[in-house]
């Protein structure tokens, strides 16, 4: 197993866990760990153990964004800001590319701030668990940079494109509960019961029928650029290919005998 500099990385049920591990800095987004979570996340991708990733911050932070003080280091040191944000940029897009792509659950803990990249990364992940109390807020125009982080992507898709622009503009933090209102976010949980209750779902995923779920994620992203025409020929296309897997066939035959699916015996 590799050894992380900035991140926390945890089997557990089936489950990998990627804690993003400065909180001293509130989980801003370094070279290091920005080259980190994509390391991680291939890995998750082709480990077969593994059936469901969780995404999330140690201390009080999921993450602040992109570090700042980073920036401000290489624009004066340096004068070439534009060579290092390339390069960070470059490994938090291939790291949500992997995300996008693995045909597993990922699911975002935002279990405090997710600010700038951090809002990117938790818009990007599959679903959103929010810990009551968290703060979500787009930053980049702050400090006069675009978003990035296929944050430009998601959020017009969440939210629409009028109150995606309000967001981008106006950098005004808004909690938890808002982000659920306006389909950010999947669930709002009390802290008390925040990691139990991430736990809960992420080994229900892990107990569920990984591969359709790949094949489901797959066709929810081809969901955005196919006519309706286009997009109906890949369900049926999807299902007939569904219907010859073992988790069809376990599936159909629990249902008869009444019982629960065991869909880990036959991946």
């Amino acid at each position: 197993m590799t050894e992380y500099e900035t991140l926390v990385f945890e089997e557990k049920d089936s489950v990998a866990w990627i804690r993003m591990n400065r909180p001293d800095e509130m989980n801003a987004l370094n070279l290091p760990m920005a080259r980190e979570l994509c390391q991680a996340t291939a890995y998750c991708t082709v480990e077969k153990s593994i059936r469901a990733v969780v995404l999330t911050g140690t201390g009080k932070a999921f993450c602040a964004g992109g570090d700042v003080k980073d920036m401000a280091r290489e624009l004066t040191e340096t004068g070439r800001s534009d060579l290092f944000l390339r390069d960070l940029a470059l490994h938090l897009h291939s790291f949500v590319a992997e995300v996008a792509r693995m045909p597993k659950p990922v699911m975002a803990a935002v279990n405090g701030t997710a600010a700038g990249a951090g809002f990117s990364m938790s818009l990007a992940c599959d679903m959103s668990i929010a810990v009551e109390g968290a703060r979500f807020v787009m930053a980049y125009t702050n400090i006069g940079l675009v978003p990035d982080g296929s944050s430009t992507y998601y959020l017009n898709r969440l939210v629409g494109p009028k109150k995606a622009m309000e967001i981008v503009y106006l950098n005004e933090p808004f909690d938890a509960d808002e982000a659920l209102r306006l389909g950010m976010v999947n669930r709002v949980l009390p802290a008390r019961d925040f990691e139990k209750g991430v736990a809960d779902i992420a080994r229900k995923l892990a107990q569920g029928p990984t591969e359709t779920y790949g094949r489901a994620k797959a066709l929810m992203r081809l969901g955005h650029q196919e006519t309706l025409e286009s997009q109906m020929e890949n369900e049926r296309q999807g299902i007939a290919l569904s219907s010859l897997q073992g988790e069809f066939r376990e599936g159909v035959t629990a249902f008869i005998e009444k019982r629960k699916a065991d869909f880990i015996s036959v991946s």
